[in-house]
């Protein structure tokens, strides 16, 4: 077993560790900022605009589903990057898979707003 800390001071060092990693990626990704914007103006909106609970978490949590998967796209390339900087078929294959989830967490978010709001506004 690795020695460390342990208890509740493991926990605050845990929560230490996650806030510097939201500070990096918000200083050193463009994509986490935008989409930390998109939160900050989309949820307000969803409280707004649900009409009941599930509406309402049916809006919201796509966008924190969004902002994790766009951390561990940060994650993959931070490692890829790190390892070196010729092109290698795996690291390619890394990197687009990280893109991939962003790209179906941005379709599933866009999915529940359409239907959510179509239901509620539109049909």
């Amino acid at each position: 077993m690795k020695p460390g800390k342990t208890g509740v001071a493991r926990i605050f060092a845990a929560s230490g560790y996650s806030w510097k990693g939201i500070k990096a990626a918000y200083r050193h990704e463009p994509a986490f900022r935008q989409e930390v914007l998109l939160t900050v103006i989309g949820v307000p909106l969803a409280i707004w605009l649900a009409q009941s609970t599930i509406q309402l978490l049916l809006l919201i949590l796509p966008l924190f589903l969004l902002l994790l998967v766009e951390l561990a796209n940060s994650a993959i390339e931070a490692v890829v990057d790190r390892i070196g900087d010729e092109m290698h078929e795996l690291s390619g294959r890394a990197k687009d898979m990280g893109s991939a989830m962003v790209m179906l967490a941005l379709v599933m978010l866009g999915f529940s707003w359409i239907m959510i709001l179509g239901d509620n506004y539109v049909w």
